[in-house]
């Protein structure tokens, strides 16, 4: 029998984002945030059931194709280069994979350095 997978969690999104260069813990619109250097990376939503993510149009595009099950956008955040995503529905490698694709997004280049 399949074991199940541990679900995802703002806690464990916290956890991996930390290990980044330059992210810090914060709050935005009265939830629990991350940023890098002061720059939104993600945030939990206010329903406790989604996580924006701070990404280029391009990469949600491709988000939103190939796993809608997991990557969705409100009509809020369609003017907007973020993402969201589904904790219910996402593996660890998925929360693991948007992280640096937002630290991507928003790391200024010398932070970026650090990690080559």
């Amino acid at each position: 029998m399949p074991t199940r997978q541990q679900p995802v969690t703002f806690d464990l999104i916290r956890e991996l984002a930390l290990k980044l260069p330059g992210v810090e813990d914060g709050t935005s619109f009265g939830t629990a945030a991350l940023r890098v250097k002061g720059k939104f990376l993600a945030r939990l939503k206010e329903d406790g059931q989604s996580v924006v993510f701070r990404v280029g149009f391009d990469e949600r595009d491709l988000l939103l194709q190939t796993k809608p099950d997991v990557f969705y956008i409100t009509d809020h955040y369609l003017g907007y280069p973020a993402v969201l995503m589904r904790l219910a529905t996402a593996s660890k490698q998925e929360a693991a994979d948007i992280i640096q694709m937002a630290w991507q997004q928003v790391a200024p280049k010398r932070l970026k350095e650090t990690r080559t």
